[in-house]
Parts: C-alpha cells; sequence; structure tokens
C-alpha cells in the first residue's frame, strides 16, 4: 500500500512538474498572448495533467493525449509548432506512450499506440505541416520510440516476477520437503522411543515383586529414555513451529551411533547381535542418517510384534553402497498377540520404503520361513 502512494505522489509530481514546464515555455514563446496562448495553456494542461494516471490508466491517458494534440492544431494552438516543437510537449508524449508500452495489456498498448500515430499525424496536418519528416518525426520520436522501450521493460519485468514466483515455489517445495524430513524423523524417535519404554515398563511390571532393585534400574531407563525423546521432540516441533527461526539443533545420528543404540536395545531385553562385515568407511551424509533410522526403526518393529528376542544385525560396507540386514527369531510373520504381521508395514516400513527410494535402492521385508522377520536394505552411494 506504501509503494502504491508513494508511485501516485510521483506521477502526481512528474504531470505537474510538465505542466508548470509547458506552460512556461508557451508564455516566453508567446510574447502577444490572446487566445492562442489561452489555447496553448489549454492544450498543455490537457497533455500533462492526465500523466498522473499513467500507471493505472495508461490506455486512457495515452488517447487524452492524442485528443489534445489534435484540438490544439485545429484550434490554432503551437504545441507542436517550431523548429524544434516546446520540449515539455514532446516530453510529455514521451512518457505517455511509455506508461502505455509498460503498463498496458498487449491488445489496449497496440490500439492505443495506433490512436497515438493518428492522433499525432491529425494534429501535423491540422498545423499545415504536411510533409514526411513531421510524419515521422512525430510517429517515431513520440510513439514508436517510447512504446517500444515501455514494451521491452514490460516483458523484462514479467520475466523477473516469473523468476521470483519459480523462486518462491522452489524455496516452498524445499521448505515442504524439509518438514517432511523432520517428520519422519519425529515419528522414528517417537516410535523407538515408545517402543523401548513399553517392553521395559513390561519388564519392570514383572519384577517390581520378584527383583526391586532390577525393577528401579527399568524404570530409571524408561525416565531416560524418555528425557531423551522429549529433547529431541521439543527440537523437531520447535522447526515445525517456526521455520525461520535459528532452532539449535543436536547433531543427526548416525551409523557411529549404532553401538549405543544396541546397547539401548539390549537393555530393552532383545538380544541383539551386531556384525559388521567389509571395512566401514565414511558414509554419504544422507546414507548415515537413513542406515540409522532404518536399523533403529527395524529394533523398535521387533519389540513391539516379537518382544525381546534373538536379533541379529548386519552391516555390510562395499565401495558402491552399504548393504543392512535385521532378522530376528521371533513368532513366524506373528505378532505376539497372534495377529499376522504384514510385510506392508505401517508408518515405519513406509518410512523405510521411501528414506530407501530416495538414494535408489531396495528395501525386502518379510517373514522367514523358519520363524521371525527379516528386512534387508541396500543403500548406494549414488544413485
Amino acid at each position: 500500500m506504501r509503494r502504491l502512494r508513494d508511485t501516485r505522489v510521483i506521477d502526481a509530481l512528474i504531470a505537474f512538474a510538465l505542466a508548470m514546464a509547458l506552460v512556461a515555455q508557451m508564455v516566453l514563446r508567446n510574447d502577444e498572448g490572446g487566445s492562442e496562448l489561452l489555447v496553448d495553456i489549454g492544450g498543455g494542461l490537457l497533455l500533462t495533467l492526465p500523466l498522473g494516471a499513467r500507471r493505472r490508466a495508461p490506455f486512457a491517458v495515452a488517447c487524452v493525449f492524442a485528443a489534445a494534440a489534435t484540438l490544439s492544431s485545429a484550434l490554432g494552438g503551437g504545441l507542436f509548432d517550431g523548429e524544434p516543437p516546446p520540449f515539455a510537449s514532446l516530453a510529455a508524449g514521451a512518457v505517455a506512450f511509455y506508461s502505455l508500452g509498460a503498463h498496458a495489456e498487449d491488445r489496449r498498448a497496440l490500439i492505443g499506440a495506433g490512436v497515438g500515430v493518428a492522433g499525432l499525424w491529425t494534429a501535423v496536418i491540422a498545423g499545415g505541416h504536411v510533409d514526411a519528416q513531421s510524419f515521422l518525426f512525430s510517429a517515431g520520436l513520440i510513439v514508436a520510440t517510447p512504446w517500444l522501450v515501455g514494451r521491452s521493460n514490460r516483458a523484462r519485468a514479467q520475466r523477473l516476477a516469473l523468476l521470483e514466483r519459480e523462486q518462491l515455489q522452489r524455496e516452498r517445495a524445499a521448505v515442504g520437503e524439509e518438514r517432511a524430513r523432520i517428520a519422519r524423523e519425529l515419528h522414528d524417535v517417537v516410535a523407538h522411543s515408545v517402543g523401548v519404554m513399553v517392553v521395559q515398563a513390561q519388564g519392570a511390571q514383572r519384577m517390581l515383586d520378584l527383583d526391586p532393585e532390577r525393577a528401579r534400574d527399568a524404570l530409571g531407563a524408561i525416565e531416560r529414555t524418555g528425557r531423551t525423546a522429549l529433547e529431541e521432540m521439543r527440537r523437531s516441533l520447535g522447526v515445525l513451529r517456526r521455520p525461520d527461526a535459528d532452532v539449535p539443533l543436536a547433531p543427526q545420528p548416525g551409523m557411529g551411533g549404532l553401538g549405543a543404540l544396541v546397547e539401548q536395545a539390549r537393555a530393552s531385553g532383545l538380544a541383539v547381535e551386531l556384525v559388521a562385515e567389509g571395512e566401514p568407511a565414511p558414509l554419504p551424509s544422507g546414507v548415515d542418517v537413513s542406515a540409522y533410522r532404518i536399523v533403529q526403526e527395524a529394533l523398535t518393529n521387533t519389540l513391539k510384534h516379537a518382544g525381546p528376542v534373538r536379533t541379529r544385525v548386519t552391516v555390510r560396507y562395499g565401495d558402491d553402497g552399504l548393504e543392512l540386514e535385521i532378522a530376528d527369531d521371533g513368532f513366524a510373520g506373528r505378532a505376539p498377540n497372534g495377529a499376522p504381521v504384514s510385510a506392508e508395514g505401517g508408518q515405519g516400513l513406509l518410512g523405510m520404503r521411501e528414506r530407501v527410494a530416495l538414494y535408489g535402492g531396495h528395501l525386502h521385508a518379510a517373514p522367514r520361513p523358519e520363524g521371525g522377520f527379516v528386512i534387508r536394505a541396500s543403500l548406494p552411494f549414488a544413485a
């Protein structure tokens, strides 16, 4: 709104300045005064004052300019007489037809340019200057050149606006992708932590009367797991609520923290064996985080669906990718309550598939014939 007010003020000042300049020029050129001077002053005001609306109504301003020029010449005015004509009248015409080219839509801009040429040629004829030079001067200098400059600037501004819109769309898409990533991370954190806490709570409940000390340890582990989960949730939700704020984030987990993850699963009662094959090497950051989250989600699913059973986590480092296998000896494709375990899975398996697909890899998740469940994931370093 402020910019709109500023442009209107600027246009009004331009119109007023040209009006005063043209009136002054006509007074200086007409020493005798009389009706001819009045015609020149009136025509000059009609040529210049409408320029105050040159952005809002460029077509109307151009038509008024052409009509005023024709009327002034027909009444014997000198707005376009002399060698050269008054500078202010030429400047007013240039501003009017530049504005027509820069601010009018295509059809109106073309019609307005035609009206301008016709009006100025009529003014030339009415003033008695019927020669090729006068026609070319009025059509080329006053109408065509400013109009073409205006159209060029309009096209450039439209291209810039299109680029800005595309950039804004890309930024919004990037924000959406980042929020989706944060939502996935939040799901992984919550699902894993809650799964661990449920198993630990079940163990504590069973040991409460038999072994209070072990029950106390399990409750302490529940507290620590809950605090960690709450802290990660707080950071993630802070980013979602304040996307432009500078929210301090902890380093993303990676395969370097796999040992701690396995120890946490063991503390929950899961008999986890960790096996590494190949020469460990630094991983691309995205692969590093995704691999960790896949193992985390797989262990969470094992705790949720099979309980504290024997599980083997195998990590194979290759030259062109990383392979993961998480296999448990739990129920043969069935959850502890007897419900079948679907290979399609819920949000956990969907998240795994999405992470793997992002890097052009493959995910296999299915019950094992001998019992239990296996998840195999391949994460290429370069898709």
